[in-house]
């Protein structure tokens, strides 16, 4: 009986975190959608629409070690009950914003939801065996499709509500009804964490003095892991927020058809993450890695590449004029869709496996390592759109934003061969220097 208790408490937290990450990721990542009406209305230039989707992202990663080293200490109920009624507040300013530097600070504030990973991870590593740690987390990882919901009720709802609002404007239309929805629903999810979820919760890092807590991030592997989780998480959060204007300026998209086709990209990046945490189990984490980046890199090489042709100088009499175009490439959007699903579907596994590594090596500090790590990784969420603006404004082409992406990715890559090749030789120091065998 006691064990069926148990069971159920660990479940109810694992069902009540995941949807109130999902509702966090939507409202973190809102302005993905929203940006583009936003900056039509404020007429933003590329840069400051780029600062606009990275402002939410940047206060969404640099609290992340803080709020898992908060969750381990105070318990993930009431640190979840407070983040998420807490970020209800500049929801509902973001819908009130009368100018471009208003937006910004409530735009930084409500970033602040993207701390709800650090807090979700730790929780539930507490309440789950080792065993089931990797697909619990896979599964709580994957309210990332959380970026989807405004892709998805965002361009209806800006062309369903009214401009002018309902009320004399005390509902807001247009954009604006988006933030102070979501500001509504913030508060019912606080109150149903608080009065459903287990009162007596798993404090793993209770008593603990801080400076224990935080030995762990003196280990290299722990700024491995972080690299990799900008591959796979920032990345994936950059793109989320960057891919509806791509749409929109590439292809020429609407609105409401660009968002759909983003959500292409975010499904497998998110829903994906319960089955890398089960092919982690099944496989180990780095088996795994390898697979994610290999793939990735592929897809990224060709997404690079940038929209044109070459030219070749010939005689005259070979070819009138002396110049032959040939090896024209167009990347059209069915290529391109397909190419970014692939992305997507190696950083939904990959996301669980960077976090596989986690609990393995580090069962009593997954608060200040997954914490660390989920910070670097949504700091890479914060950078990425930023270089994505200016590499594009500098160059003119926009298919530098996968030219990114694949140098990440590549450098990720060989650090972890490089210490897998490290480990075999420790482990076979006889093999060294043997490059042939009669066998």
């Amino acid at each position: 009986m006691h064990v069926e208790s148990d069971a159920r408490q660990s479940n109810t937290v694992l069902t009540l975190s995941t949807i109130a990450f999902t509702l966090m990721f939507a409202v973190w990542l809102m302005f993905g959608v929203l940006g583009v009406k936003i900056r039509e209305e404020f007429k933003l230039d590329e840069v400051q629409f780029g600062w606009l989707t990275a402002i939410a992202v940047l206060n969404g990663s640099i609290w992340r070690l803080l709020f898992g080293l908060w969750t381990d200490r105070y318990g993930g109920r009431l640190v979840m009950t407070l983040l998420v009624g807490v970020t209800a507040i500049p929801a509902f300013m973001v819908s009130q914003s009368k100018s471009f530097s208003e937006l910004m600070v409530y735009a930084f504030l409500v970033g602040m939801a993207g701390n709800a990973f650090s807090v979700g991870i730790a929780w539930n590593s507490a309440w789950f065996p080792r065993n089931r740690q990797g697909f619990a987390l896979g599964v709580f990882g994957a309210g990332n499709v959380g970026a989807s919901v405004t892709k998805f009720i965002g361009p209806w709802l800006i062309a369903l509500v009214p401009a002018v609002g309902y009320y004399g404007g005390f509902i807001p239309g247009g954009w604006r009804f988006v933030p102070m929805l979501y500001s509504g629903i913030l508060i019912i999810m606080a109150a149903l964490i608080w009065f459903m979820c287990p009162k007596q919760d798993h404090k793993p890092g209770a008593g603990r003095p801080l400076g224990e807590l935080l030995r762990p991030l003196k280990q290299m592997r722990v700024w491995r892991f972080s690299l990799y989780y900008v591959v796979v998480f920032g990345a994936y959060v950059a793109l989320s927020v960057w891919l509806p204007k791509y749409y929109v300026d590439v292809f020429g998209f609407k609105l409401q058809n660009a968002a759909l086709l983003t959500a292409l990209f975010i499904f497998p990046a998110s829903l994906l993450r319960p089955l890398g945490g089960w092919l982690s189990d099944k496989f180990g984490a780095r088996r795994i890695m390898y697979w994610v980046f290999g793939v990735m890199l592929l897809a990224l090489l060709v997404l690079s590449a940038p929209q044109g042709h070459i030219v070749l100088y010939v005689p005259e009499k070979i070819h009138p004029g002396g110049q032959v175009e040939t090896m024209r490439f167009v990347m059209g959007p069915y290529l391109f869709t397909f190419l970014v699903f692939i992305v997507g579907c190696g950083m939904g596994i990959g996301k669980a496996a960077v976090y596989k590594h986690i609990p393995e090596y580090f069962p009593k500090d997954v608060g200040a390592v997954g914490g660390l790590v989920g910070l670097f990784g949504a700091l890479g969420g914060f950078f990425l759109p930023l270089l994505f603006a200016y590499s594009f404004k500098a160059t003119g082409i926009p298919q530098t934003t996968f030219a990114i992406l694949f140098l990440v990715t590549l450098a990720s890559f060989i650090w972890m061969h490089l210490v897998v090749m490290k480990i075999l030789k420790q482990a076979t120091p006889h093999l060294e220097h043997v490059f042939e065998s009669h066998h």
